[in-house]
C-alpha cells in the first residue's frame, strides 16, 4: 500500500498579525495583483456574533480584508476602567483566526486615520451602528478616493451587554 501525503501550507493564526511596516507592504502587493482591499476596525474585546458577523460583511467587500485592532491603552480610554477584558495579543490572534480575516494589525492611535492614509483601502467597513454619513472616517477614505460602506447585522450586539449579563448572572 502507498499513502500520498499532501503537502499544505497552514497560515497559522500568528502568522496573519503584522506590525504596520509589514502590513503596508502585504497590502501594496495584494493590490499590486489586483486585489480589491477592505479595511475594518474595532476593539474585539471579548468577541461575539455580531463582529463575527461584521467581519464576514467585510470581507465580501473585496479580496483582502485587513483588520485594525485598537490597542489595549486606547480600548481603555474609549471603553473605561476594566477594558479590556482580554489583552490586545489574544483579540488580535482571535480575530486573526476567523476565516474573514486576512491580516491583522494593533493600532495605538486614538483614531485610524493615518492607518487608513498609509494602507488606502478601496473599502473601509463600519458596522450598523454608523450611517455613511456618521463614519469618522469618512472624509479620509474619500480623500484618496476609497469609499465607506455599512455591513453587518443590526447592532443588537455588545461586549458591554454581555459583561452586564454575566456581571448579573454572577450575582445571583
Amino acid at each position: 500500500m502507498h499513502s500520498t501525503q499532501i503537502s499544505m501550507r497552514v497560515i497559522r493564526p500568528i502568522d496573519r498579525i503584522l506590525h504596520q511596516a509589514d502590513l503596508i507592504a502585504r497590502v501594496q502587493a495584494g493590490r499590486k495583483n489586483g486585489e480589491k482591499i477592505v479595511f475594518a476596525n474595532g476593539c474585539f474585546d471579548v468577541l461575539h456574533v455580531g463582529h463575527i458577523r461584521y467581519l464576514q460583511g467585510a470581507k465580501a467587500l473585496g479580496d483582502l480584508l485587513v483588520v485594525g485592532i485598537n490597542s489595549d491603552r486606547q480600548v481603555a480610554v474609549l471603553k473605561g476602567p476594566g477594558r479590556p477584558i482580554l489583552s490586545e495579543a489574544d483579540r488580535a490572534e482571535m480575530v486573526a483566526s476567523i476565516a474573514a480575516v486576512d491580516f491583522v494589525t494593533v493600532f495605538d492611535e486614538p483614531t485610524v486615520h493615518d492607518l487608513l492614509l498609509a494602507l488606502r483601502p478601496d473599502v473601509h467597513a463600519k458596522g450598523t451602528d454608523y450611517t455613511e454619513e456618521t463614519v469618522p472616517e469618512r472624509d479620509v477614505v474619500r480623500s484618496y478616493g476609497g469609499r465607506v460602506a455599512i455591513v453587518g447585522d443590526p447592532k443588537n450586539h455588545s461586549t458591554s451587554e454581555i459583561l452586564d449579563r454575566i456581571g448579573n448572572n454572577s450575582e445571583s
